[in-house]
């Protein structure tokens, strides 16, 4: 049995290395049956919007808006609460399936007995 993976994202195009290396890590936890729940924090917070992880590239790397589908259809996807507010973004402007959740709840999920916590 796997123990349930928390994958924090900070960060967006300006690090496309390491944002798409957190995806990566996620779907690829996902895909071997961990739980998993991935937070936008940040500038990742933008790849919640629909047509912004469609946009992102990164040369001889799964595309990130194919990674995020994957999540979206088994992971748990939340944008921080407080990163929503600072680019004005509610929940309407966000993908479908994205949620919005703020730090108790992040504290929450990490906090759980055999949780791994990631943070890129």
């Amino acid at each position: 049995m796997t123990r349930p993976l928390v994958v924090k994202i900070t960060c967006g195009e300006e690090a496309a290395e390491r944002c798409n290396q957190a995806f990566t890590v996620a779907t690829t936890a996902l895909a071997a049956g961990t739980s998993v729940s991935v937070w936008l924090t940040g500038d990742a917070t933008w790849l919640a919007v629909p047509g912004r992880a469609e946009a992102f590239t990164l040369p001889d790397a799964t595309p990130l808006a194919d990674l995020l589908a994957a999540l979206l259809a088994g992971a748990e996807v939340t944008v921080c609460s407080q990163c929503a507010a600072r680019r004005s973004l509610g929940i309407d402007d966000l993908r479908l399936g994205v949620r919005i959740a703020g730090s108790a709840t992040y504290v929450e999920e990490i906090l759980r007995p055999d949780v791994q916590a990631l943070v890129y």
